[in-house]
Order: C-alpha cells, then structure tokens, then sequence
C-alpha cells in the first residue's frame, strides 16, 4: 500500500512538471509572436516617411507650367525693382523695391530647385519669353527701356503702375494653380504669392493716390 502511494505521487509531480514547462513553452511562443508583431509595426511606422515623400514629389503639367512661368515673371519684377537705385529719392518706394527684391529672389531659387527635383528644366531668367510671351502682367521691352530713362515723381509713378499691373498677372497665375495644381510646395508658394503681393498692390495703390 506504501509503494502504490508512493509511485502515485510520484506520477503526479511528473505530470506538474511538463504542465509547467509547457506553460513556459507556450509563453516563450507568445513572447516570439509579440516581438514579431512589434517588429513589423516599427516596420510600418519607418515606411511612413517614405510615402510621405514621395506623395509630396507628386505634380501636374499645371505645377510645372506655373513653376517655369513664374520664374521669368519674378525674374523681371526684380528687374524693375532694381531700377529705383538712383532713379527715385522717395523711400516708400525704395523700402517696397527692396521688398519686392528680397521676397521674390529666394522665391526664384525656389522654383529652381522644384523644377530640377521634378526633372525638369529651370528656365533662364526671360524664359526665352521676349518679356511678354503672353504671361499676363510681363511688360515688352520697350516699355522697360522707357521705364528706365525716366527719373524723380514720372519715374515712382510709371513705376508703381507698372508694378501693379505685373503684381497682378502674378496673382492671376498664381490662382489659376491653386485651382489647377497638384503638387502641395507649389500651391503653398502660389498663396503666399498671392497673399504678398496683394499686399504690396493695396501698398502702391495708396502711394499713387497721395
């Protein structure tokens, strides 16, 4: 009787041996798994800036014609801008040349380098364009070759007109990407586009007005 009792608790302590290894297999599985699943959420989540990247290099045949059109556009307003030194004593249109200067030529590197991350072809400064080409607000180059023979208030003021009128082809560009446009950097830039130079536009109007 002492034997049988003895072989039966033996079995049993066998028997709550391997429950126990066997829990320590199925939770070292379940350790595994979990690091699987881990290790491919973090696989997911380094993926995600990738595909931000490339959804952000997405554009259209209108990105492309606003980039290379505007350039040549901001090229000659920083033409005109540059006119005011020694043509005109009044700082108020002295501070908007140098605004007008210093806001669109960064704008034109700018454009640069979307049109090369797009493989596409920066234009010169005139494109090519004859400083008309069709693009609203671009003066011909006899209207800035008699721009720059006048000086003092006949100077400020053709200026200031001129400029309005290019402002405002700018902004006519500007929104017909807005509407048309798909690349996200080049929409942003045609807003601040046009938020700027309405701006400056408001600016001139009321200096013409004095």
């Amino acid at each position: 009787m002492r034997s049988t009792t003895i072989k039966f608790a033996a079995s049993a302590t066998v028997a709550a041996a391997a429950l126990v290894l066997s829990g320590c297999s199925d939770d070292s599985a379940g350790n595994h798994d979990m690091g699987q699943m881990s290790s491919s959420a973090g696989m997911g989540t380094s993926a995600a800036p990738s595909a931000t990247a490339e959804a952000s290099a997405e554009f259209n045949d209108a990105d492309v014609t606003f980039t290379q059109m505007m350039y040549p556009h901001h090229a000659q307003a920083v033409e005109m801008a540059k006119l005011v030194d020694g043509r005109t004593s009044n700082p108020q249109v002295i501070e908007l040349a140098d605004a007008i200067e210093g806001a669109q030529a960064p704008e034109m590197e700018q454009m640069t380098r979307m049109l090369a991350a797009w493989g596409k072809p920066a234009p010169s400064d005139m494109g090519g364009m004859n400083h008309g080409g069709g693009m609203s607000g671009m003066m011909p180059p006899e209207q800035m070759a008699d721009l720059a023979a006048k000086t003092g208030e006949e100077f400020d003021t053709a200026w200031l007109t001129m400029m309005i009128d290019h402002h405002n082809g700018a902004i006519e560009m500007a929104r017909t990407e807005l509407a048309d446009g798909k690349n996200g950097e080049a929409k942003a830039l045609a807003g601040n586009i046009i938020a700027a130079q309405e701006t400056e536009i408001a600016t001139m109007n009321g200096l013409l007005q004095r």
